[in-house]
This record gives structure tokens, sequence and C-alpha cells, in this order.
């Protein structure tokens, strides 16, 4: 694989952490504070969405499956064929309807049309990496360089989104006038009224960070389309035949370091998402540091781009396993911003879940091949079984943070959270600390656990490699 070749795969992948980004940070604070929706409506939003995502996942998985050979690949017009309206559906998500009693059913529908049109998407774009190469290094560097890219979109994403939109939640009430910032819910005003003009200054700075990160998405697609080209299943004999959708879907649920493999980072993402959704919230309302959530954002994503060369590297000389550890670096300081909320720390904070977030990132789609690698030994004569492992794998991890996602709002709807006002209540305050100090690290610490079951190591990784020469 060529240095550009890499690269083009690595954009193509941008557009869709651009948005996710900008979704996981702000459209929770979003939905509460600016389109004025309860947070248990919210929550429904988030969850319904979410599962929306993840059912797509195995239905795009069978129909891909089923997918005939074209002049540009079998992959490849799955991508080109959902933007258009990816990017329809990500604008109007963002849009503020002039009507108030059915924004729910608005916001529910473009969410949930928005996370199933990016699974068509990115079912196909995660298991071109098995197309790419049959170098299993050259597969892991071309999943260094798309995590890279990636995470560097998170980073744009999430830069973009929270410059942008920054002064939709910035109140001069609430910064300068502290004497009424009491929990009285009669001298709590709140900081917007409820607009119902679609052009009111805080719905028209989001449908223009809504409309630059649409331009994103055609960009990416258009590199991804000139600069990437899709090779056929190279181990497949003309005489085998495609594993049937249902039969590779249970033999993927029976196979041992598949199912470890997603338990493990099944916990650990949906822990990443809850402290996402949670972060800019938690800034706001219970550490005092509203003024500073958009620079801490990108002071985390900052360091997670800048830090998966060195995981690549870490994980190339002590291996994957080992690599693990580093998700782990995020627990202490997480606690001690919960317990201490202060300026600086909260920047250490910011930093050192940076790295944590970014070896999250990293390791599952760098492991995940071995295993498709290890299954394949084990089922020679077979064939198109790649989409299923990465549209399984997709499904359960999206469908666990919509649970957290949905849980962790409803909880604010449990505790009382009120749109608009200043200073919450201390059930409020005390629910965010828990939902970003205690949760993820009791979730890390057991998917961290069920790693240690997994079975691949580096040297049974060399064994698969050397079989599948043979095989070859």
């Amino acid at each position: 694989l060529s240095i550009c070749g890499k690269l083009c795969y690595a954009i193509g992948g941008a557009p869709n952490q651009v948005a996710g980004s900008a979704a996981a940070f702000f459209l929770q604070i979003y939905l509460l504070d600016i389109a004025h929706i309860t947070p248990f409506q919210a929550s429904l939003v988030l969850f319904i969405g979410k599962a929306s995502g993840a059912v797509t996942d195995p239905v795009a998985g069978f129909f891909i499956s089923k997918s005939r050979w074209t002049k540009i690949g079998r992959l490849m017009p799955w991508m080109l064929a959902c933007t258009p309206f990816t990017v329809v559906s990500y604008f109007f998500m963002w849009y503020l309807p002039p009507f108030v009693v059915g924004r729910i059913a608005w916001y529910l529908t473009f969410y949930s049309l928005f996370q199933a049109l990016t699974t068509l998407f990115q079912v196909p774009y995660s298991a071109l990496t098995m197309f790419l190469s049959t170098d299993q290094k050259e597969r892991d560097s071309a999943t260094a360089y798309r995590m890279t890219v990636e995470v560097l979109g998170t980073l744009i994403g999430a830069a973009l989104q929270g410059q942008i939109v920054a002064s939709a939640h910035v109140s001069h009430h609430c910064t300068v006038n502290t004497a009424i910032n009491t929990n009285d819910s009669l001298h709590d005003i709140p900081r917007f009224p409820d607009p119902s003009d679609p052009l009111s200054h805080q719905a028209k700075v989001y449908m223009i960070a809504a409309g630059v990160i649409g331009g994103v998405y055609l960009l990416g697609i258009f590199i991804l389309f000139l600069g990437v080209k899709e090779k056929d299943d190279p181990y497949a004999l003309n005489s085998d035949r495609a594993i049937p959708f249902c039969k590779g879907l249970g033999l993927t649920m029976k196979h041992g370091p598949y199912v470890k493999l997603t338990a493990s980072f099944l916990l650990i993402s949906t822990a990443v998402q809850l402290e996402q959704s949670n972060f800019v919230l938690f800034c706001t309302h219970a550490a005092g540091l509203r003024n500073h959530f958009q620079y801490l954002v990108v002071t985390i994503l900052a360091s997670a781009a800048v830090s998966i060369p060195f995981w690549q590297k870490f994980l190339q000389r002590f291996g994957k396993k080992c690599a693990a550890c580093g998700i782990s670096w995020m627990i202490p300081f997480a606690v001690m911003l919960v317990t201490i909320p202060n300026l600086i720390l909260a920047y250490l904070v910011a930093f050192v879940s940076g790295l944590s977030i970014a070896a999250s990132l990293l390791l599952p789609w760098s492991m995940l091949p071995d295993v498709v690698d290890n299954f394949r030994l084990q089922n020679p004569h077979g064939k198109g079984h790649e989409t299923i492992f990465y549209s399984s794998y997709v499904f359960f991890t999206k469908m666990s943070a919509g649970i957290g996602l949905g849980i962790s709002a409803a909880g604010l709807e449990f505790t009382g959270y009120k749109p608009g006002i200043c200073r919450q209540s201390d059930d409020v305050i005390l629910t965010l600390k828990i939902l970003i100090g205690v949760v993820p690290a009791i979730l890390i610490l057991v998917g961290l656990f069920i790693l240690l079951f997994y079975p691949i190591t580096e040297e049974s990784r060399k064994e698969t490699k050397l079989a599948l020469e043979v095989l070859r």
C-alpha cells in the first residue's frame, strides 16, 4: 500500500467522525438548552437514534454480503450512494423547527435517519480494511493512518462545532449576576426563551455548523473514491461459496476471540460515550467551567490525535493486549476532576483522557482484523464473512452506547434537570459527577478484565499469518 492510498482511505472515514464528534459532545446540551425538550424526551431521542443505527448494522451487513462485484468494487457503491442522504439528514438534525409540540418527533426522525445512514457507510468502510491488503502489518498500518485521521476528524468536528456554537451557551446573566444564582426557581430565570423562531441566534449558529460539516462529508467521499482501489477476497477459491448471513452470524457468535473482544470494547466504548455526552453538561453545570468547555474538548481531542502514532508503535513493540492498559489512565484523573473541580486540573484531565480515548479507538479496529483472520483459518472454504464481523461489532457497541446514553439522560430527568437555568440542583450536579467519574470507571475496569481472557497473542498472530500464506 502506498502512503497516498493509506491517506485517501483514512480521509474517507473522517467525515463520519467529524459529525459523530459534534453530535457526541453537543447534541444532548442542544436538545436540552436550545430545543428545550425535556431530559426524558432527550433520552428517547438518544436511545432510539442509537438503537436504529445498531439495528441497521446487521441489515446492512446482510445486504452488503449479498452484493455483487462491480467495476468500482463491492463496498464502494454503498458508500457513494448513502453520502448525499447522510448530509441532508445531518443538517435537519440540527434544524430548529418553528413548532414546539412535535419537536421530539422531528429530532427522533432525523437523528434515527442519520444514525442508520452513517451505518450504511461505516459497515462497508470498516470492512474495506480487509480488502486493501493481505499483509497484517499493512492492514495495521492502514488502520493506524485511519485512526489518526479519524481522531483528527473528531478534533475538527468538536473544534468547529464548539467555536461556532459557543455563543449559544454563554449568558451574561449566568456569568455576571451571580447574586441570584441559587437553586430557587423563582430567581433562576432561564438564560434563553424557548426559541420558536428557527432564525434566532442560537438556532442559526447550530445550522451554520451543520452546513460546514455537511460539506466535509462530500469532500471525504470524493477523496476516498479517487484514491482507494478495492481488491476482491485474496484467499477465496473460485469454488468457494459465500457464507449465508444467518449461518455466518451464528458462527461469529460462537467464535471465542470475537465474543471476548466485542464484550470488552462494548463496555469500554459505552464508558467513552458517557464521558463525551456528559462532559459539556458537567463543565457547564457542575464544575463552573462554562466559559472553557470548548477549549477542554479541543484539548481532549488534540491529545488523542497526537498520541495515535505513539500507541501504534507501542502495540507493535509490546503487543495489543498490553497497550489496552492505557485505556485505564483516565480513571484516576476523572475521579480527581469530580472531587476537585479546578481549571488547571481540568486541562490535565482533558489531556490524559485524550491519551486513553486514542487507545480505546485504535485497539478494537486493530484487533478485529486478527479475529477475522483467525476465523478464516478455521473456516477456509467460505467467503463474505468480513462484513458480518464488522456489522455485528458496530451493532453491539452502538446498542450498548444507546442504552447508556438513554439511562444517563433519564437520570437527569429523574433528578430534576431544568433547561436554561444558571444553577442546577445538587441532585443534578451529583448525577453528572457520577456519570463522568464513577460509571465510566466501573465499565472500563470490567471491560479490561474481560480482555485478559482474549486468546489471540502476538505469537498466535504470526502463526495465523503463516498458515494463511500457505492457504493463499
